[in-house]
């Protein structure tokens, strides 16, 4: 590091008023120096104080009004067969003109399944040993063959944490055949962990404290990697984009994307409806006449418990981050209002002394983070996609042997769509039921050519 490169950022970070993170710079080893003067460079200081004061803002806005009302923009449902397959059709139009892009939200760990690794190198206990991220591959493999498209990219959002083993995983796996051009990887964005006026701290005397910009930081990201560059050098137009931890999630899926073409939105929301009213996931609702997600906390039981005509739950759309964009509301309005999405989160942050790292008993700062769903309300033409709970969302939060949202209820979900696809093929299912059953995405990407199994007796377990 040279003095001029040190009074370049010095200068900086005066004029935001936050030289206080050179204060130990003097006493550090020059190795330390380097590091501290590339991670300053990385930090778009400019920018800071006025996303923390929109922060304030909007947590400020937040208090003062929390009325909402029921969603009544188009709402689909897959159990609709005729728009189903309309929507179907146009969707794998889209995929066949190489206009679709998946892309997986996949930067945590494993860590809450016992697992030391990305979460998407789970492996859930199926016969065939896939991993969340082989199941996602192979069904974009499917996806691109059923609809004689060359290629579907696949974009990967990892973190700073996991990206060079998700990396060195799909390398190993020589990319599950997807083709390395096809496949993506970018970076979770960070942000400086900040103390209530807003200075930036330092967790050691040549290290900022930073932390994760939440999974809305998404939008930030594909910017800054290059993936919107990329997207548009493809010719992309439409983005599904989904969590990494929904064992049955459908990538790039025809019906979802294709009815959001026909209906011309700009953003979409697959869901499922709540359970019942108590449920805890947010759901789509409206907040001043613009689309939001609600959080159940947010919701008293009377208002929860409402139902229309037909005995629906008004309020039960619930999210289950798997959603739609177009690229041209990505890039010409999401991108444009980043920096006044973002939410407080007052937490314990450790913090350098001056001799030492010290983890503090009480909160003393803030982070800064955003939520994929805050840029709802941006949106023109919003649209909801209902999908059955039992044939798509199969959420593995939770370590094996937990009562829900586990490995062990996720492969069970995958067995009984195998189980379901076969019956309405017109096989004859002998055996085992409670036997954990697998279809390769190879084989059918939703339930399609299976019809060699009319009227064929299978024996359950099953792996086709």
């Amino acid at each position: 590091m040279t003095m001029a490169d040190l009074a370049t950022v010095r200068e900086r970070y005066q004029r935001a008023k936050q030289d206080q993170v050179l204060k130990y710079v003097d006493t550090i080893k020059e190795e330390d120096k380097l590091k501290l003067l590339k991670q300053l460079n990385e930090i778009n200081v400019e920018k800071l104080a006025v996303i923390l004061n929109a922060a304030a803002t909007q947590e400020l806005s937040a208090k003062q009004s929390d009325s909402f009302e029921p969603f009544y923009g188009p709402i689909g449902r897959a159990t609709d067969e005729e728009t189903r397959l309309t929507s179907r059709l146009t969707g794998m139009e889209a995929i066949r003109n190489h206009k679709v892009a998946a892309l997986v939200l996949a930067g945590g760990q494993g860590t809450r399944l016992g697992f030391d690794g990305p979460k998407g190198m789970y492996d859930i206990g199926l016969p065939s040993g896939r991993t969340l991220f082989q199941l996602i591959a192979e069904r974009i493999r499917k996806v691109t063959s059923l609809c004689n498209a060359l290629t579907l990219p696949l974009y990967i959002m990892t973190s700073p944490a996991n990206h060079q083993m998700t990396l060195d995983y799909f390398t190993a796996n020589n990319f599950f055949e997807l083709g390395v051009d096809n496949v993506f990887l970018f970076q979770q964005g960070m942000l400086p962990c900040l103390t209530e006026e807003g200075k930036i701290i330092m967790e050691t005397a040549s290290r900022v404290s930073m932390a994760p910009d939440g999974n809305g930081g998404l939008y930030t990201s594909l910017q800054s990697s290059g993936a919107v560059a990329n997207m548009r050098a493809r010719g992309i137009e439409f983005l599904h984009v989904f969590s990494i931890d929904n064992a049955l999630v459908k990538p790039a899926d025809p019906v979802f994307v294709g009815y959001c073409i026909q209906q011309q939105a700009d953003c979409g929301n697959k869901v499922v409806w709540k359970a019942d009213p108590y449920e805890k996931v947010g759901v789509v609702a409206l907040h001043n006449g613009k689309s939001r997600i609600v959080e159940y906390s947010e919701m008293t039981d009377e208002v929860a418990s409402q139902m229309d005509d037909t005995g629906k739950l008004i309020y039960g759309a619930g999210n289950i981050c798997n959603h739609f964009y177009t690229l041209d509301f990505v890039q010409d309005v999401i991108l444009p209002n980043m920096g006044a999405l973002y939410h407080i989160a007052r937490k314990k942050i450790p913090f350098w002394n001056g001799r030492e790292t010290v983890t503090p008993s009480d909160i003393n700062g803030v982070k800064l983070e955003t939520f994929i769903f805050d840029v709802f309300p941006l949106s023109k033409r919003m649209i909801v996609w209902e999908v059955e709970r039992n044939e798509e969302f199969a959420p593995v939060k939770n370590a094996a042997g937990a009562l829900s949202d586990s490995p062990d209820t996720a492969r069970a979900m995958i067995s009984n769509v195998a189980k379901d696809w076969l019956r309405k093929a017109g096989a004859n299912l002998i055996g085992d039921e409670a036997a954990i059953s697998e279809i390769s995405p190879a084989i059918s990407y939703a339930g399609e050519g299976l019809d060699e199994y009319q009227d064929k007796a299978i024996s359950m377990p099953f792996v086709l």
